[in-house]
């Protein structure tokens, strides 16, 4: 006869007990269902008909979109004890991010269902199945990371989102190019990762804890003998996350990777995985770390003023005539915007309460998402007829296709902040008084030189667009006339990311006080 329980067991196995709540988790759990549901779908589906799994995965994404409505609240987290606090929470933050992602990957899987489904002449060198499998499975840990709440979710959440991207960077085999994109990308994740976890490790042993509040009470109480090791563990987790958002000095496999990668999973990496790695960064420091400011508030300063310069820099070198002009521009653009991305966070460390500088910043990676996005998406466009991407290849699109000129040079002017893109001049207005509001007035000048800066480059590529055509060009032929028709896909992301970004420029006031306070 068994023996009975004995009492005492009971309140220990009641602390260990977790609560899982289903609908907080179904934004991360319908991404990642359906990449494994869209896996198998591949097999039995003929080639013809390939191109339903990009609109399946186009439809879950924005079922997973809609969930976050009953979530509005954010007051649910699960995956809890007693003693140590929630693993996951679905708070004010973690909803504008996810809402980011999914709409960031939806976008994406526009942008790919043309050169993926098999409605491309050539198409078939990116099997369907492997690449939505990929690139939903890295949407559904770019929305879990947000959610996380301890440095163990946190981490795995980061590298379930970078893993697959890497992937779908080299998934066209045949491309050297692709091939070597994929190992820069590949060794740049490992390199961060293992950082990051020498990082985490240190803090742990000062701390005892991963959970992040209790992390920052750790801190608050370290001993005298830990505080060099605590210190040791901050300054290496940032340095590991520096990596994975391509910070300078850490930015130099962006180029390659961008230029090299397909084109929808280039737009990816510089909207989806930057929000993701930025939301993670933001966890880590403003609510981990919050005690020790004084040791990551003036590195973060620094960083923001030499990633802005050097990507602005960078693409103020970028030249007409060479291939891949476009991206290697917009690549460049993507580390400059992390730049500023990054000034209020700095600000936050020496700020009382630093939800307003979270909500500058959050606001600003939501601008920064719709007209990246577009912009890509324009040059998906004309990468339909003229594949190499030159900067050249813009000269005259207004005369050629007069929507699309319009929209890249309206996405192009928010990105540069000036009118009609008022959303562009907004955010950065309020990243500007964000610095200066702080007593960072060093860091507002450095921003002020290299908004100026970016000015050159956007406008000239802007200017392109509306030249006059080169002389000699000619008019498309049979297979160019086919080449130019846009796919409803590809138009519809474009339409979208065009009215997001007149909309926001009526209201952007919405989209800051949306965002503020949404920390905590």
């Amino acid at each position: 006869m068994a023996a009975a329980t004995p009492p005492a067991a009971l309140p220990q196995a009641a602390a260990l007990t977790q609560s899982v709540d289903w609908v907080a988790l179904t934004p991360v759990v319908i991404p990642a269902a359906l990449a494994v549901a869209v896996l198998v779908a591949d097999l039995f589906l003929p080639r013809g008909r390939k191109v339903l799994l990009g609109w399946l995965s186009a439809a879950g994404l924005l079922a997973a979109a809609l969930t976050l409505i009953p979530l509005r609240d954010g007051h649910r987290s699960t995956f809890c004890q007693k003693a140590g606090g929630c693993s996951y929470a679905a708070d004010h933050f973690t909803l504008v991010v996810q809402a980011l992602v999914l709409g960031g990957a939806l976008l994406t899987v526009l942008l790919s269902i043309s050169a993926v489904g098999g409605t491309d002449e050539g198409a078939g060198r990116m099997p369907a199945g492997e690449y939505w499998f990929l690139l939903l499975s890295s949407a559904a840990g770019a929305a879990l990371l947000p959610a996380s709440r301890d440095l163990a979710t946190l981490i795995v959440a980061l590298e379930v989102t970078t893993l697959p991207a890497f992937a779908l960077v080299g998934l066209r085999r045949e491309d050297r190019l692709s091939s070597e994109a994929a190992l820069k990308f590949f060794l740049t994740s490992v390199t961060a990762t293992a950082v990051s976890l020498l990082g985490i490790s240190f803090v742990y042993a000062a701390t005892g804890t991963l959970n992040l509040s209790q992390v920052a009470a750790g801190l608050t109480h370290t001993p005298d003998q830990l505080h060099t090791l605590a210190k040791a563990g901050v300054a290496l987790t940032l340095v590991g996350f520096a990596f994975k958002l391509a910070v300078a000095p850490f930015h130099f496999w962006v180029p390659d990777t961008y230029a090299g990668a397909p084109l929808p999973v280039a737009a990816y990496l510089s909207v989806v995985g930057k929000a993701a790695g930025f939301s993670g960064l933001i966890l880590v420091t403003v609510v981990a770390f919050r005690p020790y400011t004084h040791v990551w508030g003036p590195a973060i300063g620094v960083l923001a003023a030499l990633t802005m310069t050097v990507g602005n820099v960078g693409a103020l070198r970028q030249r007409p005539g060479v291939p891949r002009g476009a991206v290697r521009l917009l690549a460049w653009s993507s580390i400059g915007q992390a730049g500023y991305l990054l000034v209020p966070m700095a600000a936050a460390a020496s700020a009382g309460d630093p939800a307003h500088e979270i909500g500058t910043t959050v606001a600003y990676a939501l601008m920064y998402a719709v007209v990246n996005l577009g912009a890509f998406a324009a040059v998906a466009l004309v990468e339909r007829t003229a594949p190499h991407s030159r900067l050249a290849d813009y000269r005259g699109l207004y005369a050629r296709r007069p929507a699309a000129a319009l929209a890249l040079a309206f996405f192009l002017l928010c990105l540069a902040g000036l009118p009609p893109g008022v959303i562009g001049l907004f955010a950065k207005v309020a990243v500007f008084s964000s610095a200066v509001g702080e007593q960072h007035g060093w860091l507002a000048v450095i921003m002020a030189v290299n908004v100026v800066v970016a000015l050159v480059y956007y406008l000239r590529w802007t200017a392109l667009l509306f030249a006059r055509a080169p002389e000699g060009a000619q008019a498309p032929d049979a297979a160019g006339a086919a080449a130019a028709r846009t796919p409803l896909a590809l138009t519809a992301a474009l339409a979208l990311t065009a009215a997001a970004g007149v909309a926001l420029s009526g209201a952007p006031q919405l989209v800051l006080r949306y965002a503020q306070g949404t920390l905590l």
